[in-house]
């Protein structure tokens, strides 16, 4: 049975476990969703003005949030306060987009006569099904441009993540929001199952494991319920040219360590031409190996542990199978417990789990390619889609492989360049649907046509 229970990667200490709902209490989390869509009577100045005062709520109280985001996956502390300060730029971007995205719009009619236009209406409850490694930030983008559109949300967090849950349901209530409009539910897989066929709810929206995914597609699927799904990534990163190599060496480092190197479009697989594969290899390898993991809350903090024993003893298998399938070592820290310092593969081979699977952690595979043709067709050949990173000196260049790459998302010589207003999300077995930006408010949105002679 699941435990929704926070256990500190960086202590052990384990939290007290916070009991999953019984069928009574799924039925009024359902039922008050249910009434809070059916009852709401706001505008949408109205709906504008309370993402506002969330965003509002979130950047009063980002200490607390970023203390429980660092207790729950071991985030360090700095990258946790901005997780909490990019969720109050979301909520302020749709209170700012959603008049102009969601105005009515004409249509011209064949001949001339009457009038037909396009009104955007919500659709009702939706349940979302979020992970740990981003436990605001993850929200806010699902929530955001819903509870502007007029939808009400249940809401299950990852187990390991109750506190972040019961706050980010704090703070849409202290901003106001009706009650009923934001739901945090504790329940498992089999009761997430239930809450999806249930005929009040009308769209999932789920971020986590390809298998998760499978799983609510399936249940969505035979349910008739519209579902988005965020899921793996092996992001390449693909060096062509540059001008200056240790700044694009610096970007890999950030792409590969960022959020302690588990998220889903973090820079996985590095994809180098030939000509300046082996000082890249050696500058990536000398700057990964400075890295220490360190106390998340220390100031300055750039690699904390993984968030889970369990996360690290799976990254570990996967390095040492990576290693008996033919990869070398270029550079491997030291692995005590949760933490877990950088590695770096060569020579991985197709045909071995280590070229396609997804590293979920400060582990990076480089390759060496002979040109453009075989980098894009190295980038390519994964059962993900999610994002990648291009770096070239030849803007031409960047523009054929950007169109080339199979993926939901091209970053051209820039790390870090996401954005409120940038819809995220990916391809094939990365799962499908798009959030944030203006695409996010249509996932879950009834464009109705009406026509008037």
């Amino acid at each position: 049975m699941t435990t929704f229970a926070v256990v500190n990667p960086t202590t052990g200490e384990r939290g007290e476990p916070y009991p999953l709902l019984d069928a009574d209490g799924i039925e009024a989390a359902l039922a008050r969703a249910q009434a809070a869509f059916e009852g709401d009577s706001r505008s949408l100045e109205d709906r504008c003005a309370l993402l506002r005062r969330i965003a509002q709520v979130h950047r009063d109280r980002a200490a607390e949030l970023a203390d429980a985001i660092v207790a729950e996956m071991g985030k360090p502390r700095e990258q946790a306060i901005g997780e909490v300060d990019f969720c109050a730029d979301i909520y302020e971007y749709y209170a700012d987009i959603a008049p102009q995205l969601l105005a009515e719009k004409e249509l011209p009619v064949a001949g001339g006569e009457g009038t037909a236009v396009l009104r955007s209406n919500p659709v009702g409850v939706l349940f979302g099904i979020m992970p740990w490694n981003f436990p605001a930030y993850q929200v806010a983008r699902f929530a955001a441009p819903n509870l502007v559109l007029g939808n009400t949300i249940v809401l299950k967090h990852a187990p390991q993540c109750p506190s972040s849950a019961l706050l980010l349901e704090e703070f849409i209530a202290e901003a106001g929001a009706p009650d009923g409009a934001y739901v945090n539910v504790f329940v498992d897989n089999d009761q997430s199952a239930e809450i999806i066929a249930d005929p009040r709810v009308r769209g999932v929206s789920l971020t986590g494991s390809e298998r998760a995914g499978a799983a609510v597609a399936e249940v969505a699927g035979r349910n008739l319920k519209k579902v988005v799904l965020e899921l793996g990534g092996s992001d390449p990163f693909i060096v062509l040219s540059a001008d200056d190599l240790d700044s694009v060496v610096d970007s890999a480092v950030a792409a590969r360590l960022d959020n302690n190197g588990q998220a889903c479009n973090a820079a996985k697989r590095f994809i180098v031409a030939e000509g300046i594969h082996d000082e890249f290899l050696r500058k990536f390898v000398a700057k990964l190996s400075e890295v220490t993991v360190g106390d998340p809350n220390a100031e300055g903090t750039t690699l904390g542990p993984l968030s889970s024993a369990s996360a690290a003893e799976t990254l570990r298998t996967q390095v040492e199978n990576a290693i008996a399938d033919g990869a070398s070592v270029a550079l491997r820290g030291e692995q005590d417990g949760t933490s877990f310092a950088p590695v770096v593969l060569t020579d991985v081979k197709p045909g071995t789990k280590a070229y396609t699977e997804e590293f979920f952690g400060p582990v990076a595979v480089v390759h060496k390619v002979a040109d453009e043709a075989a980098a894009v067709q190295l980038a390519n050949d994964t059962p993900f889609g999610l994002g990648s990173y291009v770096f070239t000196t030849d803007p031409k260049q960047a523009d054929r492989v950007a169109d080339a790459l199979d993926v939901g998302m091209v970053f051209v010589n820039a790390v870090g360049a996401e954005g409120a207003e940038l819809p995220f999300g990916g391809t094939k077995r990365s799962g499908y649907g798009r959030e944030l930006g203006p695409l996010g408010l249509q996932e879950f949105c009834n464009v109705k046509m009406i026509r008037k002679a």
